[in-house]
């Protein structure tokens, strides 16, 4: 055996007991708890430190306070969301006490990575579909967190895009099909397009210079609406996003607020800032015991309709008076 495998193999032996050594133990040692923290936006993003402080004051309301009780080891993929094996190795290789993994691209690298160390993952859209657990009530193994259902709500995003533009007959659809959740939130997209006879052009990207050539596509043939998949990737790259879509006239749907602000007509979708802040109650039990494979996926219980009445002026939409009566936030 050479060098560099006993040290690898003492690096996963060294994981491998940061888990079966319970946390509860040590933290009674006073050492504090180090905690990986994956995030596929950029660590400069308002909207990805919001998500930050909401983890953090979780956590205080649960009785741990970062820097007394627990560190945090902070990865942020800015969007290249094939940095994340690397980053969730390292994480194992410090090693990490438990790992915070917020979309489907960090969870399954952090997953990948580690069968030992406990994985709290917020923002999964479709846990079960995607592969990630085998059930909800039960996952198993070492990962558990909150569901974001956004395949359960493309449906009423796609009624939604009818009810603020119903002469819509085209609308292209921008998203991943790597990310195996949005291909079951495709398919359901899918269905509800056909029911209210909405054409869906598919415009697929995962990386900056694939956002470019969708753009090119869509411009060639310019549908009458959008539609934009939320994952890491979109995320980060929002805005040029949301200013594509004003630029080219193009009524956009998307499933986070953080879309409506930079220019989509509306947003309806799970609040990230909730879900990462009910995810401290995950990392909580865990600290205290629990095996995270005993703890039920937990689903959303705050969806938000957010409409962007500056960009309906932009686009000259008049905006339905019920329909603004229904929205949690209108933007002005």
């Amino acid at each position: 055996m050479t060098a560099k495998m006993k040290r690898r193999d003492f690096i996963t032996l060294l994981g491998g007991a940061a888990a079966v050594w319970p946390l509860t133990a040590r933290a009674q040692t006073g050492r504090l708890v180090r905690l990986g923290y994956l995030e596929g936006g950029a660590r400069t993003d308002p909207a990805v430190q919001n998500l930050r402080r909401q983890f953090v004051l979780g956590m205080r309301d649960l009785g741990y306070n970062e820097g007394r009780d627990y560190l945090l080891e902070e990865r942020y993929a800015s969007g290249q969301l094939d940095s994340f094996p690397a980053y969730a190795q390292e994480l194992v290789q410090l090693p990490v006490d438990m790992i915070v993994a917020g979309g489907e691209a960090a969870i399954r690298a952090a997953k990948r990575a580690t069968n030992q160390i406990p994985i709290v993952m917020t923002l999964a859209a479709d846990p079960i579909g995607s592969g990630l657990v085998p059930n909800l009530a039960r996952p198993g193994g070492n990962l558990t967190g909150m569901s974001a259902l956004a395949s359960d709500l493309a449906g009423k995003r796609v009624e939604l895009l009818k009810e603020l533009v119903p002469k819509a007959k085209r609308a292209a659809v921008l998203w991943n099909p790597s990310n195996q959740s949005k291909v079951t939130e495709w398919k359901d997209t899918q269905i509800a397009a056909q029911s209210v006879a909405l054409i869906l052009v598919p415009a697929e990207a995962q990386t900056p210079a694939e956002l470019d050539r969708a753009f090119t596509a869509i411009r060639r043939e310019p549908p009458d609406a959008m539609i934009a998949f939320t994952e890491s990737f979109t995320l980060a790259f929002r805005q040029k996003i949301g200013e594509f879509a004003l630029a080219n006239r193009l009524p956009m749907v998307a499933e986070l607020r953080e879309f409506a602000v930079v220019g989509a007509l509306a947003s309806y979708g799970t609040s990230r800032a909730d879900l990462w802040r009910r995810s401290a109650s995950h990392v909580a039990k865990i600290l205290r015991g629990a095996n995270p494979g005993d703890l039920p996926v937990e689903q959303p219980t705050r969806f938000d309709l957010v409409i962007n009445l500056k960009t309906a002026k932009v686009l000259g939409l008049d905006i339905p008076p019920t329909l603004l009566a229904r929205a949690d936030e209108v933007i002005e």
